[in-house]
């Protein structure tokens, strides 16, 4: 990682009132964009090592205690992709664009709140998350952007719930480049 972002790993429980989180750790990771925090398994061990070289980056190393544990195994592969995540939001940030594609269907923002015309007798009102950027460039796209990887997909997911694509008119809602196989009606 660059010398922009700071991590800092604090031995604190990383959350006082959900016993999921007690045996857990604190990992910090702080950037030009904003801060994250994110819980460390107990077996999960992280070594920060400084750079060689002055202009060259910083090294962080994730092991576990036993690797011939199978779950050990999984949040090894699992925290080094999830701290990742988080390095990249807080330097570069993340972003779903949806594609309305549909005779009518149009999106705006309206005091701080998303609203969609997909068609229905009433207009579909969404509240948007705090921490979420959402803005509506043209009135068939939504850019939705964060620093949060997960949040950023689940509420681009919730936006495409109201009209997933369907195959035979190829109408709906799409993220990002997706695209879907047309479907042949019925033939006689």
């Amino acid at each position: 990682y660059t010398s922009e972002v700071q991590i800092t790993h604090a031995n604190e429980q990383f959350s006082l009132t959900d016993s999921r989180y007690f045996d857990k750790t604190t990992l910090k990771v702080t950037g030009p964009l904003g801060n994250r925090t994110m819980p460390i398994e107990p077996y999960v061990k992280l070594v920060f090592t400084e750079p060689v070289r002055a202009g060259s980056e910083h090294e962080l190393v994730v092991s576990v205690k036993d690797s011939t544990m199978k779950k050990q195994r999984q949040m090894w592969g699992t925290t080094r992709a999830l701290i990742n995540n988080c390095v990249i939001g807080v330097t570069e940030g993340f972003s779903a664009t949806l594609r309305f594609v549909g005779v009518g269907y149009r999106a705006a923002i309206e005091k701080d709140k998303l609203v969609l015309r997909l068609g229905y007798s009433h207009p579909i009102t969404m509240t948007i998350p705090q921490g979420l950027n959402v803005s509506v460039p043209v009135p068939t796209r939504v850019l939705v952007s964060g620093i949060d990887l997960q949040h950023v997909k689940l509420f681009a997911a919730k936006i495409r719930e109201w009209k997933k694509p369907e195959p035979y008119n190829q109408k709906g809602i799409f993220i990002n480049d997706e695209t879907i196989v047309k479907k042949d009606g019925k033939k006689k």
